[in-house]
């Protein structure tokens, strides 16, 4: 259904205005099936657009922005930031665009481009390594991709780590490692890495869980980039 209605506006100039909106994420216990995080099934349907935010303000936003656009939207909503994350969020209406990236840090060590929960691990990790001067991205929409802020700041600091809450394979983090390395290769100083969740369905035990997740593992993968 939602692969018809991305091609109405399209084909029609009819409006097709749908926003589904898709609690998702590890983190609450909730199990394989519960716990995905499955943005990367969507992103390649033209006309069908991908929002994921990370905070309060830009949920807010960005659902408006959404409810305006004639294309349908999946709105991904972390489960474990409902619980997790506080704002103070204007009462009054307003709208963010959709394809714009929000840079939360400013550096010049290295690249961290992330999303969702990912943002809130990457702030964590660069909190506890206050040495580490980074330019930190929030994609916040991932269908449209805010190209020019992801090339702008591999090109400044030549090193780019891109963390995924999602598994490896077939991710967000593929193709926006694709596009560095077309369109920015001759500036990078180091292998573009990716850093993601194991590939194997998300487990209910917490420890499983934990060792499931990037997070953990992203702390490391940063500091051997650095170094290389």
């Amino acid at each position: 259904m939602l692969i018809t209605l991305a091609k109405s506006h399209y084909r029609w100039s009819e409006n097709a205005d749908v926003v589904v909106r898709m609690p998702c994420g590890a983190g609450v216990g909730a199990g394989p099936f519960h716990s995905q995080t499955n943005e990367a099934w969507f992103t390649k349907t033209p006309g069908l657009k991908v929002v994921y935010p990370a905070f309060p303000y830009d949920a807010k936003g960005l659902l408006a922005t959404s409810i305006e656009d004639p294309n349908p939207v999946l709105f991904f909503e972390h489960k474990a930031l409902y619980r997790s994350i506080y704002q103070d969020v204007p009462t009054d209406y307003y709208t963010l665009p959709l394809g714009k990236a929000a840079l939360l840090k400013e550096g010049s060590d290295v690249t961290v481009i992330t999303y969702g929960a990912g943002v809130h691990w990457a702030l964590e990790v660069l909190e506890k390594h206050s040495d580490i001067q980074a330019d930190l991205i929030d994609l916040r929409t991932l269908q449209p991709l805010d190209t020019e802020a992801i090339y702008t700041s591999a090109k400044k600091t030549g090193k780019v780590i891109i963390l995924q809450e999602d598994s490896l394979f077939g991710g967000i983090a593929s193709d926006v490692s694709a596009l560095i390395i077309e369109n920015c290769f001759e500036q990078l100083d180091a292998p573009v890495k990716r850093v993601a969740s194991m590939e194997t369905p998300i487990p209910f035990a917490s420890a499983l869980e934990k060792q499931y997740l990037a997070k953990n593992r992203f702390e490391v993968d940063l500091l051997n980039l650095i170094q290389y």
